[in-house]
């Protein structure tokens, strides 16, 4: 933890937040991500050593609280303290400063699909879901070329890196970049349709109820804003 020796309370809250992952691991704590492992996916670059010490350090502060064996599970959970879910405010005010003086088109360095899935399969609408299990083949071309298979149904979601044997009920083929920006925003659904970027084939229920089914990016909303007021 850095030391600025500052009677500050600005100070003294980036002694506890201000170390490198610290708030990246509260945001997507503030979407919902309690356990360990599924942190450790949604913070590719960052290694289990390090993940811990960080988790150990918010525990200690009273930011985050462990609770063993969680319902009866031989599972650990991270939940959020009144002081933590206090950082959601802190969390939006910085990704609307960051739509509005750091957010461009994507690098080459932070297209990571893996990462995209992710999000995607961490942010399904599983009550707009068809009763039946729906099987999306995601085909990315451009920066990366890899699939990856998204199997749904309304009790569970998951995401395959390897076929998973089922039948393809809807196919996905876009450019790894436009997926991206229009998971955060930056494009639109139909744009990215009519202009070949994004083209999804199967039943014609099923290709047209699929961009219902995803809440899309939390940042989505701010950055589709943006681009209605530039």
């Amino acid at each position: 933890m850095t030391k600025y020796g500052q009677y500050c309370p600005i100070a003294q809250a980036l002694e506890l937040l201000g170390d490198r992952w610290t708030l990246l691991i509260i945001r997507d704590m503030l979407t919902g991500t309690q356990h360990f492992n599924d942190l450790l996916r949604g913070l590719p670059g960052l290694s289990k050593a390090l993940l811990a010490k960080r988790l150990r350090h918010l525990e200690r502060v009273g930011i985050i609280q462990k609770v063993e064996n969680e319902r009866g599970r031989q599972t650990t959970a991270y939940h959020l303290t009144q002081s933590g879910q206090e950082l959601d405010a802190i969390i939006h005010a910085l990704l609307i400063w960051g739509v509005k003086w750091s957010f461009g088109d994507p690098r080459a360095d932070q297209l990571d699909p893996l990462l995209l899935m992710w999000w995607v399969h961490d942010r399904v609408h599983t009550d707009a879901l068809p009763p039946e299990q729906v099987v999306a083949q995601f085909d990315f071309s451009g920066a990366s070329r890899d699939t990856y298979w998204l199997v749904m149904q309304p009790a569970e979601v998951m995401l395959c890196l390897t076929d998973p044997g089922y039948e393809i009920n809807l196919l996905v083929n876009a450019d790894l970049a436009c997926f991206f920006k229009l998971w955060l925003g930056q494009i639109d659904y139909e744009d990215a349709l009519n202009t070949g970027q994004i083209q999804v084939d199967g039943l014609p229920r099923l290709v047209r109820e699929f961009p219902n089914w995803f809440a899309w990016s939390l940042a989505a909303p701010a950055v589709r804003e943006a681009r209605r007021a530039s």
